[in-house]
């Protein structure tokens, strides 16, 4: 009987009535309660801080391999692309990846499903043929020949250059520059014969507008009749290219004069507003931007000056240097998450357009010695922990930001409100992905690959319909508009498809991308800043293209 009240009188301490009568040892129960609970907690979250330092130090091991990785690359020639004259790069070219092949056959097999959801063409550009000719060497370098030579018998044909004007010099030359087809060459010359007036200022700036059939030349009447920055340096590549291949200088004469004219009253910061007067030369005031007016024409300082292999031949170029030093004056950083981006220099906005800069000056920063080389480098590449994040990792982002995971056409930034939609549509926009396209060549970084996909599956998931893909009218509701800009062949698809080709497929060691995406093989140049050895046979062919299964490539 005793051991039973003894356990009972255990188990009374388990029954609740027991301290509600005995009001002083619940408060004891319940501050122990607490004491205990609070030692738990605290213990978890310090097993939980040690977990995130761990895993910090991990990625910042990871960063710092990353930026081995490419250091590496670079110093091997931008990660294994097949060098000038048959040499090959000091590191070898990497395997092609299974996944890289599935993708970019995935990029192709879409390619040429296209058009707008009412299945009607849209006569943007007078019936030039715009889609088709921007799409020529896309389809060569995918190795679609059947869908080439069919564009081929139309540009033959059909091509009507007695339109007004729009920029196909580019994708003609490309085409001849790959196939070695004479038509294309031909058809080139005839129509920059064509866009020629257009130089007939008093400065030598052109104008910007012109009827191909009449040689009639002006300016739109909102530029209150000035020339736009980003227009007026438009066709340098492509008129450089056409005199080295006819042995005619008259193109590469127009266009250089176009930069030595810029460069008396060149900006000591290397920035120009997008207005030009084409009578005096001079720069009128304007907005300074590297977005919409303003990109094109610092794209083509470095790209002409890399075309002409760097030399005294395109000095009058090198004010690409001034440009981009100028170009980190414009370089903000957001609150709270410190995105980097490139406002306007009276502003708080970037465009979708801005994009290529990283990608520009990846490609600019092989031309530089090694610290400033490191410097724009860095400012193109992402920063892995967080802390820093560039240019790329804040165009990636504005996908990232947006519901449908497609970017807006521009974005406002506040102070600690990051990045906000401004224009919200999204017409299949390249520039994002010209970009990554860029840095995992220039450093072998998968991640660029990765991004890439996501954007593209983005575009599938929200851009594309039965016939192809189309725009949408609003990022945030995906809704869709009945357009596809020739540009998404052009140059997306174009970038994304060698995002996942191997390096030696149009390398950067001896092609240059004009603005719409159109490969131009590199030429020597004297420093004469000539090399006009003509179509006609009297300049020795110096190299050929081999068969293909994945794509062009070049002999090694």
């Amino acid at each position: 009987m005793a051991r039973a009240r003894s356990s009972a009188s255990r188990w009374r301490y388990c029954n609740p009535s027991y301290y509600l009568k005995r009001p002083k040892r619940l408060a004891l129960l319940f501050i122990a309660f607490v004491c205990v609970s609070f030692l738990v907690w605290d213990r978890q979250t310090l097993v939980r801080e040690q977990e995130i330092e761990v895993a910090s130090l991990k990625a910042e091991l990871t960063h710092l391999q990353d930026l081995l990785d490419e250091l590496k690359s670079i110093g091997g020639n931008a990660g294994g692309v097949s060098g000038r004259n048959g040499k090959s790069s000091k590191k070898s070219t990497v395997p092609d990846d299974p996944i890289d092949i599935q993708r970019r056959e995935k990029v192709k097999m879409l390619c040429f499903m296209h058009g707008p959801q009412s299945k009607n063409g849209v006569n943007s550009f007078g019936g030039l043929g715009a889609t088709l000719i921007d799409s020529l060497d896309t389809l060569y370098i995918m190795g679609l020949d059947e869908q080439f030579q069919r564009a081929r018998e139309w540009v033959a044909n059909s091509l009507d250059f007695n339109k007004n004007y729009e920029a196909i010099v580019g994708g003609l030359l490309s085409a001849y520059d790959l196939s070695e087809d004479k038509l294309f060459l031909e058809k080139a010359r005839d129509i920059a014969d064509r866009l020629l007036p257009a130089w007939n200022t008093p400065s030598g700036i052109p104008y910007n507008i012109i009827n191909l059939a009449h040689g009639n030349a002006h300016n739109p009447g909102w530029t209150g009749g000035d020339s736009i920055l980003a227009d007026s340096g438009t066709e340098q590549l492509e008129f450089i290219a056409l005199s080295q291949r006819t042995g005619d200088p008259k193109y590469q004469k127009k266009v250089e004069n176009v930069i030595i004219e810029l460069n008396k009253t060149f900006p000591a910061d290397g920035l120009l507003p997008i207005y030009i007067n084409p009578h005096r030369g001079t720069s009128s005031y304007s907005t300074i931007t590297f977005g919409a007016m303003g990109d094109s024409f610092y794209e083509y300082l470095l790209k002409v000056w890399i075309q002409g292999n760097k030399t005294s031949a395109v000095k009058h170029y090198r004010n690409v240097e001034t440009s981009m030093k100028g170009l980190l004056s414009l370089v903000r950083r957001t609150t709270p998450s410190s995105f980097t981006y490139i406002c306007e220099k009276m502003g708080f906005s970037m465009d979708e357009l801005a994009c290529f800069a990283p990608g520009m000056i990846a490609l600019g920063s092989l031309g530089y010695g090694p610290e400033e080389s490191q410097k724009f480098l860095s400012l193109a590449r992402v920063n892995c922990l967080g802390y820093f994040l560039q240019l790329a990792w804040t165009c990636y982002n504005f996908y990232q930001s947006t519901p449908t995971k497609l970017a807006g056409e521009n974005y406002f930034f506040h102070s600690g409100q990051d990045m906000s939609v401004g224009t919200s549509w999204n017409i299949l926009r390249p520039e994002t992905v010209e970009s990554l396209f860029y840095l995992w060549r220039l450093t072998g970084n998968k991640t660029y690959q990765e991004w890439g996909w996501n954007i593209f599956q983005a575009f599938e998931k929200n851009s594309r319909i039965e016939s192809g893909y189309v725009g949408l009218k609003d990022v945030n509701s995906g809704v869709k508009d009945n357009m596809m800009q020739s540009f998404f062949l052009a140059e997306t698809l174009k970038y994304l498809y060698l995002l996942f080709s191997p390096s030696s497929v149009i390398s950067l060691d001896e092609w240059v991308f004009n603005t719409e995406a159109h490969p131009i093989r590199i030429m020597t140049r004297h420093d004469n800043g000539e090399n006009l050895g003509g179509s006609d046979g009297q300049q020795k062919q110096f190299y050929r293209l081999r068969g293909r299964k994945e794509g062009r490539r070049v002999d090694d």
